[in-house]
């Protein structure tokens, strides 16, 4: 089986433009996440999936220049992105990291691996961590079925999609002991993280990648931190969006589990 971990970026933020460019310490926000993405065992390439668009033109330029691959595809439709490049680099089962996420948990990206490795799964999640900490696991030929038969184009947020167990085999990997921190925001999305992530970057010493678990040990000895973007709102799906997705799939699962049939045994 070979697994490889797309980091989905772009540089369209209006919020916070150009986020991902931003200082952290010496490396940029998108460098300091292909540094983690390095260090993650198991992993066959590294892909940075940037859309065709020239603004992003950056972006393939940083990827070359930090010694990993890079694919360019659809600008809205995030999950036709990361099938085209899975597919183009052969990989059997990814794991995606969003590119204003710096702090993913290698730990837990490793946890999905090696439930990869079991070949029970489409779709692996990881609940309770950090907002921000996260990653997820997909099986490339789940991937191609929900981009056969989604309503949608624009699928930044695609979770929902796949969290379907009529159709997919899911595995939820519960975060435990120190990592149990859900409330705890490490995301890049407003100027008020940014201020919060460079904090961290220049008050925790660490060389090389720094760890989740040395974050969390750090916030929990100096929780003043978490007041600095404490009232920042993460964007969900909303309800109607994910009954709307619900509604779709009982209405076609027959047809959704035949197309899923033939694409597992190779005949669509």
């Amino acid at each position: 089986m070979k697994i490889g971990l797309l980091i989905t970026a772009r540089l369209k933020s209006k919020r916070l433009p150009m986020k991902i460019l931003k200082d952290l310490n010496g490396r940029t926000v998108i460098e300091r996440i292909i540094d983690r993405a390095k260090v993650v065992k198991g992993v066959s390439d590294i892909v940075l999936c940037t859309s065709t668009n020239p603004q992003d033109r950056p972006l393939v330029d940083i990827a070359a220049k930090n010694g990993i691959y890079y694919f360019a595809g659809s600008e809205e439709d995030v999950l036709n992105r990361m099938f085209s490049a899975a597919k183009l680099f052969n990989m059997d089962f990814i794991i995606s990291v969003t590119a204003d996420n710096p702090l993913f948990s290698i730990y837990h990206a490793e946890l999905a691996i090696k439930e990869a490795k079991k070949g029970k799964y489409d779709y692996i999640k990881i609940e309770g961590l950090p907002i921000g900490g996260i990653c997820y696991g997909l099986k490339n030929k789940a991937l191609e079925v929900v981009c056969r038969v989604k309503e949608v184009i624009d699928t930044e947020i695609w979770g929902h999609l796949f969290n379907q167990p009529r159709v997919f085999d899911v595995c939820v990997l519960p975060a435990k002991g120190k990592y149990r921190h859900p409330n705890i925001r490490l995301t890049l999305d407003y100027k008020e993280d940014y201020r919060f992530l460079k904090r961290l970057h220049r008050e925790i010493k660490f060389t090389g990648v720094l760890s989740l678990g040395k974050v969390i040990d750090y916030l929990d000895e100096n929780p003043r931190l978490l007041k600095i973007n404490n009232k920042c709102v993460q964007r969900k799906l909303t309800p109607g969006i994910k009954e709307k997705i619900d509604r779709f799939y009982s209405r076609n699962l027959k047809t959704i589990s035949g197309i899923k049939k033939r694409i597992y045994k190779g005949e669509a």
